[in-house]
């Protein structure tokens, strides 16, 4: 399933449907898709995506492995058999929070439906 993201105040944006359910409830709504936040329920749920993704970047910084060479980087990721490292929920999180900004500084609300 992919679930998109509207808002009067932006474009919309589409996800995996597990990766949207679980930001869902970072920003403290049921996860159930379709659903939407009235404009000043916004601000909340913004707050609290931004506490949620600062506390995963936190925890992931003091369990990062070492930093890659330039020799890592420089290789063909898959090269060697192995599958690439999956994006992170913090990096996926990104558009959802621009998303949430632009509508609560137009004070407008945001809804969501899957496909």
């Amino acid at each position: 399933m992919l679930v998109t993201f509207r808002s009067q105040a932006t474009e919309s944006i589409t996800m995996f449907g597990d990766i949207a359910q679980a930001l869902l409830k970072m920003m403290g709504a049921t996860g159930r898709v379709p659903g939407a936040l009235v404009a000043e329920d916004v601000p909340p749920a913004l707050s609290k995506l931004e506490a949620e993704v600062e506390a995963l970047k936190a925890a992931s910084e003091t369990t990062s492995a070492p930093a890659a060479t330039n020799e890592d980087a420089a290789a063909d990721p898959g090269a060697d058999g192995e599958t690439p490292a999956p994006v992170p929920l913090v990096s996926r999180a990104v558009p959802l929070l621009s998303l949430l900004k632009r509508a609560a500084a137009a004070k407008v609300g945001v809804m969501w439906e899957g496909r």
